[in-house]
């Protein structure tokens, strides 16, 4: 028996200052088909480009993955993204999920939530806590968490994470509690307008300031870490000097870019691993107290509110064990800049 198509009634609004006219109906239990007419001040713009205006709670990237697929088409024909409008076309979007809600569990973990409104929240995440799950990680994270705090993410991608921190590495990190937040931070994010900055404690004495500008890619043999490699991504560090013990250097970092293990793999590329960073070269060593996971923590975190368009910022002083190395580090002998 063929598949029976269920129409609601279609709707239509106008839009009074664009002169838009709109139309929605369901098509089906996962699918729905949405028309607009492009305003006449779009005349000029690509296709992708004008439906990123018209449809701001989505990324650009999605609306091109359905413009590629042929869920979308003007004045009833399939267009290259990249194909200009021309003003009053007809673009029918035929809409699919992107993905089921999330089947991860929903866990009563603690959280220490330093901001939230109804767009965002901001999470001072502890060492020790996977953000979210994966192979052999299926419970027990920061994703499980927020579930539990808020089940309406289970609908969004990733429960709302748009950027993580390692399991091991403390401090903050911003969630989306909305599709519009959502797409905002990501934007953000790809536009490298999110400022992330993180204290760090790295071996060996580091007299200046410095740029590290180096790609990083997978490493060819050891497959769960990354390294410098001149095929690699674009990743460029900002270092700057906050205190000089001698044995160690207490850093402050500035990512312009985010690639995985970034800070890590820079800094054990110029010879200065964090301290207690095995995976990166930091071998045990007399001269440095013993520490139990990277010297690393993500201090301070800055975006533009999604929902008000404000610029805002939080900072996170660092956890225990990392304020009692640096001390530790200090009483040993500090050097004057």
């Amino acid at each position: 028996m063929p598949h029976a198509v269920r129409k609601a009634p279609e709707t239509r609004a106008r839009d009074a200052s664009a002169g838009a006219v709109t139309s929605t109906e369901q098509v089906d239990d996962a699918a729905s088909r949405t028309a607009q007419y492009v305003p006449s001040e779009f005349v000029g713009a690509r296709l992708d480009q004008a439906l990123a205006r018209m449809l701001p709670a989505h990324s650009r990237t999605r609306l091109k993955s359905w413009i590629d697929a042929g869920l979308v088409t003007v004045d009833g024909e399939r267009w290259d993204a990249k194909r200009r409008v021309e003003g009053g076309e007809r673009i029918e979007i035929r809409t699919l999920p992107d993905a089921p809600p999330t089947l991860d569990q929903a866990e009563d973990i603690a959280l220490h939530v330093i901001f939230e409104d109804g767009a965002i929240i901001v999470v001072d995440k502890p060492a020790g806590l996977v953000v979210h799950p994966g192979s052999g990680n299926r419970a027990g994270t920061l994703l499980n968490a927020l579930l539990h705090r808020h089940p309406s993410l289970a609908m969004l991608p990733r429960a709302g994470i748009v950027h993580r921190l390692d399991k091991d590495t403390s401090g903050l990190l911003a969630v989306a509690k909305t599709p519009e937040a959502h797409t905002s931070l990501v934007r953000q994010l790809a536009a490298r307008t999110v400022m992330r900055e993180y204290l760090a404690v790295a071996k060996g004495d580091i007299a200046r300031p410095t740029i590290i500008d180096a790609p990083i890619g997978r490493h060819p043999v050891q497959r769960t870490t990354m390294a410098v490699m001149a095929k690699g991504k674009p990743a460029r560090t900002h270092v700057e000097i906050v205190e000089r013990f001698g044995s160690a250097t207490l850093l402050r970092c500035k990512l312009e870019t985010g690639r995985t293990h970034q800070i890590r793999v820079h800094l054990a590329a110029i010879g200065h691993p964090l301290v207690g960073d095995s995976a990166y070269g930091a071998r045990r060593s007399a001269d440095v107290p013993q520490f139990h996971r990277q010297a690393l923590h993500a201090a301070r975190l800055g975006l533009v509110h999604p929902a008000t368009g404000k610029s805002m910022g939080w900072n996170a002083p660092p956890p225990a064990d990392l304020a009692t190395l640096i001390d530790a580090l200090r009483a040993r002998g500090r050097l004057t800049q």
